[in-house]
């Protein structure tokens, strides 16, 4: 009995010995041989702020496939791919041995084979080490390769390399180029047909296809709903209403949006597999279709180009360089939102807006639109007529040019530029030349992401920034005197809407550049901007092409379907207001720059100057009790009598005398600025502390 214990005992331990040993040299093996774990290429994608795909590019064999992950797709249809292809899915190891079992019990029963028994993981062993030939060697393999699959991934991981290389038909791979080829949509969200039509495809891709067989696309779907009532996996209703559901005849395009942003980027950052922008898809679908229905309505040649961004953010939301990339005749590869171009009268409101932080005009006070000379320069109206007296208001409205050039002959053309480039915007002027008049009419180039830049600063309380499709850090700067930009806002918003468009609660301005070559219309809301292009890419002129009738139409129509609310505009800062002419000081009824009246009236003054405080001081105002003590304010020079503003607001009725007091409302910075009887005036920037 001893001598039997110890044989047993023997034969258990050479029996552990060699199992450790075989498991040791399995482990070995499975080591030294390691499954393919790592899809193939996948497509490159550009998306959406939201992760919503705008462009893809198909792989270099030409297959549409996109990495995905599990969370994005359906439950639903997961649950009926494990119920139909898988069952045991959770609970083996890679191999399902009482499936394969049943199949070889119904192989050697009827002689032919009624159901497989691969596995899940199995099935993502053959994808990802594609056999030549059915074998049963291969079928082993594919059982080593799926046992190996399972000991290196997650349930999870190897649910989403499935779905990442599955066959669909034709070179649609993965579940996502499926539900966009077939529905037009993303995966999140399948009816239960849809889901089954899916879960069906990929065990006869090519017979199934539901453009070339739609027949037996909808007999296998039905099966699988089927096969799911049996199982009492879902809804007996869910189920009536997917076997009603027709298969699609057709594929749907991939989705090519923002064609000239994704040209851009691929070209920025190759070599990454997914890139993200700031666009909304959304916006950029409804802009695309405003562009492409507008250029067939203006004729062939007629490009369009808009563009919308954020203007507190910076972030551009829809950018449409063409109204349409593929059509030759309107060069639609030519992205028009950078081309340089004369930006017409776009650029009248800054003007504007210089002259009220002046404390110069007033929305009310008369401006004169006459013929005039600014030396050598004669600037017209569009019209070739002139409204002789108008209010500012009126002036900037009907975007008449000798007011606007009157006022920056006075507020000079250095200075409006160098504001332009505080803010990241350079106006392209001709070689040597220094800023001159004409730039009120559109004598600079800019492009329309430049214009677009500059009225974030309108939308957005006189900040403009900096705007990019890409996530970054934006430069904010300071465009217009808060209440100076109230004031064109105010005025911009007032403008009439062109023929058959309604009244949105926006403000905008419309250009035509010189010869009929660019139409232009920039607008603004409380929180966005849209600029809209109108012309040929080659610059050639283009009879009756102007901002009003051309651009202006199409910008109403690029806010109405931009997908995205009208934000209320801005309220009016503490202290202003739109003040009645009757009410406006003697020196703000009428506009004169003070050049014309010195040469017309023989006046001998000097200019007014800011003698006290200095420009730039920083002036301690503050007593011990921290109450804020009044300053001091003196001048030279000028006519009497002289009215002065801080920051823009009336600090008392006009004086004859060269002294004044001022109490600032708090420390910070302030701008204070004295007119004398003539209209000229001097300013200075102090730092109270």
């Amino acid at each position: 009995m001893k001598r039997v214990l110890q044989r047993a005992l023997m034969s258990l331990s050479a029996t552990a010995v060699a199992g450790t040993l075989v498991m040791f040299g399995l482990d070995r093996l499975d080591r030294a041989y390691p499954p393919p774990l790592d899809p193939a290429e996948t497509s490159v994608e550009i998306v959406d702020r939201d992760g919503a795909l705008l462009r893809a590019l198909a792989t270099r064999e030409g297959a549409w496939r996109f990495r995905v992950a599990l969370d994005d797709i359906d439950p639903h249809f997961v649950s009926m791919l494990i119920a139909y292809e898988d069952k045991r899915f959770y609970e083996h190891g890679g191999v399902d041995l009482l499936a394969i079992a049943r199949a070889a019990w119904q192989l050697v029963t009827n002689g032919r084979i009624v159901s497989g028994g691969s596995t899940l993981s199995m099935q993502l062993a053959r994808l990802l080490e594609p056999r030549q030939q059915r074998s049963y060697t291969a079928k082993l393999r594919q059982m080593v390769r799926a046992v190996q699959v399972e000991r290196r991934l997650s349930k999870k991981e190897i649910l989403e390399r499935y779905l990442t290389l599955a066959p669909y038909g034709g070179n649609l791979e993965g579940i996502r180029a499926a539900t966009l080829a077939w529905f037009g949509k993303e995966p999140k969200r399948l009816s239960v047909g849809e889901a089954a039509l899916l879960v069906a495809l990929p065990q006869l891709p090519e017979r199934r296809r539901p453009d070339r067989n739609p027949k037996g696309a909808e007999a296998a779907k039905d099966r699988v709903l089927r096969r799911m009532a049996s199982a009492g996996a879902i809804d007996p209703t869910e189920i009536a209403r997917g076997l009603h559901d027709r298969a699609p005849r057709q594929r749907q395009p991939i989705p090519f949006l923002a064609a000239h942003a994704a040209e851009r980027i691929l070209r920025e950052n190759p070599g990454t597999e997914r890139h993200q922008l700031t666009l909304s898809r959304r916006a950029q679908e409804g802009l695309e279709r405003v562009a492409r229905d507008a250029a067939e309505r203006l004729g062939p040649n007629i490009s369009v180009a808009i563009l919308m961004a954020d203007a507190q953010t910076g972030d551009v939301l829809a950018e449409v360089g063409s109204a349409n990339y593929f059509d030759d005749r309107r060069r639609g590869w030519i992205d028009m939102t950078r081309a340089v171009r004369s930006p017409g009268s776009t650029l009248k409101p800054f003007i504007y807006g210089l002259a009220f932080e002046e404390g110069m005009v007033a929305q009310e006070t008369i401006i004169e639109d006459r013929p005039s000379s600014f030396g050598a320069y004669r600037p017209r109206n569009f019209d070739m007529e002139y409204q002789g007296d108008v209010s500012v208001r009126t002036a900037l409205q009907m975007s008449l040019n000798v007011p606007a050039v009157r006022l920056l002959d006075t507020v000079g053309p250095t200075r409006l530029t160098s504001r332009f480039r505080q803010i990241g915007v350079s106006p392209v002027l001709p070689r040597d030349e220094a800023p001159g008049l004409a730039i009120a009419l559109g004598g600079a180039g800019l492009t329309l992401r430049d214009l677009v830049q500059l009225y974030t600063g309108v939308a957005n309380r006189g900040l403009a920034t900096s705007i990019s499709n890409q996530t970054g850090v934006r430069h904010t700067a300071t465009l217009l005197d808060h209440r100076a930009n109230w004031q064109i806002a105010d005025i911009l918003s007032g403008i009439q809407p062109p023929e058959g468009a309604t009244r949105l609660g926006i403000g905008y301005k419309t250009g035509t550049s010189y010869g009929y070559r660019d139409a232009w219309s920039v607008g603004f809301d409380g929180r966005r901007v849209i600029g809209v292009w109108v012309g040929r890419p080659d610059g050639a002129p283009v009879p009756g092409l102007a901002g009003y009738q051309s651009a202006a139409p199409i910008l109403f129509e690029a806010f109405a379907r931009s997908s995205f609310p009208i934000a209320a505009l801005p309220r009016p800062p503490s202290g202003t207001s739109r003040t009645a002419r009757s009410e406006l000081p003697v020196t703000l009824k009428r506009y004169s720059s003070g050049k014309e009246s010195i040469e017309e009236k023989g006046i001998a003054e000097p200019a007014p100057e800011i003698v006290f405080p200095p420009s730039g001081a920083r002036v301690d105002l503050v007593s011990a009790g921290n109450e804020i003590l009044p300053l001091v304010l003196k001048l030279q020079g000028g006519r009497a009598p002289f009215r002065w503003l801080a920051n823009g607001k009336p600090l008392d009725t006009p004086s004859r005398r060269r002294t004044s007091r001022w109490e600032p409302d708090s420390v910070g910075f302030s701008r204070l600025t004295v007119i004398d009887a003539v209209g000229r005036s001097a300013s200075v920037e102090i730092y109270v502390e």
